[in-house]
């Protein structure tokens, strides 16, 4: 078997690993909303989008890391690397979106807690 072969077969496994962790986030996300409301524990519907947005965004980060292992096996052309960029370019908008959603802020800006932190530091002098 090739190098190349076997880069190629590296990245169908991460493709699928992706595709797994977003079936199993889904399938974790909705029993546990089901167990949830059935128990009336805690807010039901907030828990799920983010559990699902979670399960979403790790999935997305395993395929694009998939498809960029698979354009390094082939020899790299205008064409496929073209198709990478623009795979990549829909994928990290829809993490970033899913990321907004989930978290209530844009990846690159600092939480709430660790702006407070961070002032606090700078008070005392650390």
């Amino acid at each position: 078997m090739e190098f190349g072969e076997v880069i190629s077969r590296a990245g169908e496994v991460v493709d699928v690993i992706g595709v797994i962790a977003i079936v199993v986030g889904v399938a974790y996300a909705l029993i546990d909303a089901a167990l949830r409301g059935l128990r009336r524990v805690g807010p039901v519907y907030t828990r799920f989008r983010r559990v699902l947005g979670r399960a979403i965004l790790l999935g997305l980060e395993l395929l694009v890391a998939a498809d960029i292992i698979k354009t390094v096996a082939v020899t790299p052309t205008l064409e496929s690397v073209a198709v990478l960029a623009i795979i990549v370019l829909i994928r990290t908008f829809l993490s970033w979106s899913l990321e907004l959603e989930i978290s209530g802020r844009w990846p690159w800006q600092k939480r709430r807690q660790d702006l407070d932190e961070s002032a606090r530091a700078e008070a005392e002098g650390i």
